[in-house]
């Protein structure tokens, strides 16, 4: 006969249990956020790098394209290995490689080392979406969807914060010394991770399809490239559609590889089903909606005052007024917590996408001020919190637990490329208004063209709320299991509601 444990040893340890998960859900905000930072790190020094680098102004811009690269390729792939080996074994991995990419660039005064170190700091970025899916495992139930909505919303919070951040030090200190910072928090996040997130039985063993994640390597990097570079060196070059079309030709290998492996890197089969597949779809479209603002409103912001409809604003001014929009992600994470709870993650991610279009129509018809265009930022960004809060629930909630990391993985890859397209676009339109302020002087975009991409931006939220309806409706009577192991080694089981 089992002896019942006393009231007051349960009523001890379920207190401790809590505050134990509530400090690992901590940390794995922290570390998502500072993984995010390195999304623009080095835009306040981006005009000055081929005089610090000294190379050519089209090899500098690598350093900003790297970044990208390397989150595309390791969101999967990142996911996947944890899927196969734990979660914390690669969050700990992941912050080890911002650590290492930082160091190369603290250390560098060439562009080659650089977009090596560039690219590691990118990959750094797979950290995310394993802590998304380590979340759902380690948060009391009355804190799952804060948490979510937590982590989620760090991949929007880091950018809008580390351009103020990375202004001021690049302004007052070193260029160096921003890579420098990162290091320092990239040591924190492996302190931290090793010693305060739990470690969860979740691996399901299993063989890492290596063509699979090469192929999708090669594919990604082929469009990317294609369509980063593709306002530079012209849409009909043979390069950028050559880039572009291989890369497609590429995935589409890829894709007819993995529907016939056994182990895929990507499960297909799941990514096609309904819910995770108009998911993946309106992520692309949500995230260009967050990006568009990002790139169109520090623009117009700097933009010389003598154009008529440029604020003058320096990039640290620009950076502060841009602040507020991160910050507005993270307050409103209990507000999409209450949604997902309240609503289901399915209107949640509407309602959010909504809102973003609504920032947009603002900034429409209030673009005369600083202050006017940070409101609609603010605006857009609380639609982006409520969304970004929203995505990764409806994939862990339409995927088996042992895909639960690819899955994520996958969602963060849609929505990087939604920013990457976003980019192209903003770029094709700036470019093809613009007014001359003096003769000699270079063109700069009209007021017609800022109005323009806001105007798609919203068109493009839109769109991503629309197919979200378009997911069908889910039971609330689904549940599943989770087993890990506690500080004493332990077991503790717990099941989870699936909304």
């Amino acid at each position: 006969m089992t002896v019942p444990r006393s009231s007051t040893a349960a009523d001890l340890a379920a207190p401790q249990s809590t505050r134990r998960a509530v400090a690992a859900v901590a940390v794995l905000c922290f570390s998502s956020l500072c993984a995010a930072l390195m999304q623009s790190l080095v835009i306040p020094i981006q005009g000055e790098l081929p005089v610090l680098l000294q190379t050519s102004a089209s090899n500098a811009s690598w350093v900003v394209t790297a970044t990208l690269l390397g989150a595309a390729v390791a969101m999967p792939v990142t996911g996947r290995l944890a899927d196969m080996y734990g979660k914390k074994p690669v969050l700990v991995t992941s912050a080890a490689v911002l650590g290492v990419g930082s160091l190369i660039c603290a250390v560098s005064d060439s562009v080659g080392p650089m977009l090596v170190g560039r690219v590691l700091q990118g990959m750094a970025m797979g950290y995310i979406p394993v802590a998304i899916s380590m979340v759902r495992e380690t948060a009391p139930p009355h804190l799952r969807n804060t948490a979510v909505a937590g982590v989620s919303a760090t991949l929007g919070v880091g950018g809008a914060l580390g351009l103020p951040l990375a202004a001021w030090i690049a302004q007052d200190f070193d260029w160096h010394a921003l890579f420098w910072v990162s290091a320092a928090l990239a040591a924190a996040m492996i302190a931290l991770t090793a010693t305060v997130v739990p470690r969860v039985r979740d691996a399901h063993p299993g063989k890492l399809d290596v063509v699979g994640a090469l192929g999708l390597s090669a594919g990604l990097v082929g469009v990317l490239v294609g369509v980063t570079k593709g306002n530079d060196w012209g849409w009909g070059d043979s390069s950028t559609l050559g880039l572009i079309g291989g890369g497609v030709l590429v995935l589409l290998l890829w894709g007819w590889y993995e529907m016939r492996h056994r182990e895929p890197l990507v499960d297909l089969r799941t990514s096609a089903r309904t819910p995770v597949l108009l998911t993946n779809i309106a992520a692309v479209l949500i995230g260009f909606g967050m990006m568009a603002q990002s790139i169109v409103v520090p623009q117009l912001l700097q933009l010389p005052e003598a154009t008529g409809h440029g604020l003058g604003q320096t990039i640290l001014q620009t950076g502060l007024w841009m602040a507020p929009a991160g910050i507005m992600m993270m307050m409103f994470t209990p507000v999409s917590s209450r949604m997902l709870t309240q609503l289901g993650a399915r209107i949640t991610l509407a309602v959010g996408a909504v809102v973003i279009a609504l920032g947009y129509a603002v900034a429409v018809f209030l673009m005369d001020a600083p202050w006017q265009l940070m409101l609609a930022s603010c605006i857009a960004s609380a639609g982006v919190g409520i969304g970004y809060a929203a995505m990764p629930t409806l994939i862990l909630t339409n995927v088996p637990p042992s895909e639960s990391a690819a899955s994520v993985g996958l969602n963060g890859l849609m929505r990087s490329m939604g920013t990457t397209i976003a980019g192209a676009v903003m770029a094709v339109v700036l470019t093809s208004q613009t007014t001359t302020m003096a003769p000699g002087l270079p063109a700069v975009p009209a007021q017609s063209a800022f109005q323009l991409c806001f105007i798609i931006g919203a068109a493009a939220a839109i769109a991503g709320a629309l197919i979200v309806l378009l997911i069908p409706r889910q039971k609330r009577n689904g549940t599943h299991t989770l087993t890990d192991t506690d500080d004493t080694g332990g077991t503790r089981a717990e099941t989870v509601l699936v909304d």
